[in-house]
């Protein structure tokens, strides 16, 4: 208890900081951004769900989305094909042209995958990314972050005042979200358990967890050239990538994997 009213109190802090700059604080206004910061704590799985999928369809609508036709949709579809969904929660995937290196999947079971990394990795390598991202929502890492955009975003002021319902956010809100989404870091643990869990993805498919390992030193050798642009946003939220490789590297060898020549 004394954990929920500590954010609650944060909550309430976020949404009056506005006032701060001229010291003059309205009691009304905070106590309104006390009774958001609560809803957005009481928030059921599925309307944080909603509310995620809210967002993927606008990223979605602003995007390049691959046709199924495609080669680049053909293959992500090849590397997929089995995969129902995690927690109950069936997953969706989708290509977005784009040079960026990067992929990401949310607690709805959105994956997106950009055809910049898709450039980048062997097939070995991009099923290890993505089973490190679907990681994060097997693990409700996602679900987490999600609330804490929520908390500290413009859609807080959004949200329904029924148990049963999700409010329609604004397009204005919705980009709120976005960024305060993209600004929420996952932690050096949680990146450690994604790690595993696309490890042990790798392997459940029968495929060599070397690539882990190697997919990693890709991004970091990128990460050091001229293209370290496209891969800038990836590592924002991916730290520690010299530790990640060696834990990679310990685990293959522990458990008696050669590393493929390529």
């Amino acid at each position: 208890m004394k954990k929920i009213l500590s954010l609650i109190a944060t909550g309430m802090l976020l949404v009056s900081c506005g006032s701060m700059g001229n010291l003059s604080l309205d009691p009304q206004r905070l106590m309104q951004g006390g009774a958001y910061a609560l809803q957005a704590l009481t928030l059921t799985d599925a309307q944080v769900q909603e509310y995620v999928h809210q967002y993927i369809t606008q990223l979605d609508a602003q995007s390049t989305v691959l046709p199924e036709n495609n080669a680049y949709t053909k293959r992500l579809r090849k590397l997929t094909t089995g995969l129902d969904g995690v927690n109950e929660v069936p997953l969706n995937f989708k290509v977005y042209k784009e040079d960026e290196v990067n992929a990401f999947a949310c607690a709805d079971g959105s994956v997106r995958v950009y055809t910049g990394i898709m450039d980048t990795m062997s097939d070995n390598e991009l099923l290890g990314v993505i089973g490190h991202e679907i990681g994060h929502v097997a693990l409700n890492h996602t679900r987490r972050q999600m609330r804490a955009a929520i908390l500290t975003s413009a859609a807080m002021e959004g949200l329904a005042s029924t148990n049963e319902t999700v409010a329609a956010l604004t397009d204005s809100q919705l980009g709120a979200l976005g960024s305060a989404m993209l600004e929420a870091k996952f932690s050096r643990d949680q990146e450690s358990e994604a790690d595993d869990y696309g490890y042990n993805f790798l392997v459940k498919a029968g495929k060599n967890p070397w690539a882990m390992a190697m997919a990693f030193e890709k991004l970091q050798a990128l990460s050091g050239s001229s293209q370290s642009g496209p891969v800038s946003n990836l590592f924002s939220s991916h730290p520690d990538i010299n530790t990640r490789i060696q834990r990679m590297t310990d685990r293959c060898n522990t458990d008696g994997y050669k590393r493929p020549s390529k």
